[in-house]
C-alpha cells in the first residue's frame, strides 16, 4: 500500500506533540528576569524534547523517502513509534516541573529508550518489506548510531539516580549524534 497517508498522519501527530509540549510553558506573572529562573528547568526540558521530536520527524521523513510502499506491520510499527513519542510531553512536563528530580529524569530516559526501540522496529520492518537490495537497505547498514543511542539512554537512566546532570548529558549526547539526518539516505536518493 502507499506510504503517503502514513507520512501525513505521522507529520500531524508529531506537530501535535510539539504543540502540547509548548502549552506546558507558562509565563511568570512578574516582569523581571529573575521571575524566569524558576521556569528554567521547564524550558530546558522543553528544548531538549523539542530537539528529540524534531530529530525523529527529520529521520522519519528521510526513512519514508527511501521506501516505495508500506505493509500492515509497518503501519503498526509506525503507530508504536507515534505512541512512544506521544508520551514525551508528559515525561517532559514531569521532569521540568519537578526541577530535574531523579525519578522523572529516569522516566524521561525510559521513554527515550521506548522511542528508540520503536524506531528500530519500524526500520527493521521497512527493511524486511523493501528487501535486502532496496535503497533503504543499502542506506541503513549496521545501525551503529542506534545501538550507541540505546546504550547512552540506559546509562542516563542509571545516572539519574546518582547525578541528574550526568543523565541529561547522556540524553543530550544522543541528540548530538542524531542531530544531522542520516546522510546515507540523502546520498543514495539525492
Amino acid at each position: 500500500m502507499g506510504k503517503g497517508r502514513v507520512e501525513a498522519f505521522s507529520d500531524g501527530v508529531m506537530a501535535i506533540i510539539i504543540t502540547i509540549m509548548v502549552l506546558e510553558l507558562h509565563a511568570p506573572h512578574e516582569t523581571t528576569l529573575a521571575a524566569l529562573l524558576p521556569e528554567l528547568p521547564v524550558f530546558l526540558s522543553y528544548v531538549l524534547s523539542f530537539i528529540f521530536v524534531a530529530i525523529y520527524w527529520n529521520n522519519h521523513h528521510h526513512l519514508f523517502h527511501a521506501v516505495k510502499s508500506v505493509s500492515g506491520a509497518v503501519l503498526w510499527a509506525n503507530l508504536f513509534l507515534l505512541f512512544a513519542l506521544s508520551l514525551i510531553p508528559f515525561v517532559t512536563a514531569w521532569m521540568g516541573q519537578n526541577h530535574l528530580d531523579a525519578i522523572p529524569v529516569a522516566l524521561y530516559g525510559a521513554d527515550l529508550i521506548l522511542c528508540a526501540v520503536a524506531y528500530t522496529i519500524l526500520v527493521r520492518l521497512l527493511l524486511r518489506h523493501e528487501g535486502p537490495n532496496s535503497t533503504l537497505a543499502r542506506a541503513i547498514g549496521s545501525d551503529t548510531k542506534g545501538m550507541i543511542s540505546l546504550a547512552l539512554y540506559a546509562l542516563g537512566i542509571a545516572a539519574a539516580f546518582f547525578d541528574v546532570r550526568l543523565a541529561i548529558l547522556f540524553y543530550a549526547s544522543v541528540a548530538v549524534i542524531w542531530f544531522v539526518p542520516d546522510r546515507r539516505i540523502e546520498k543514495l536518493i539525492g
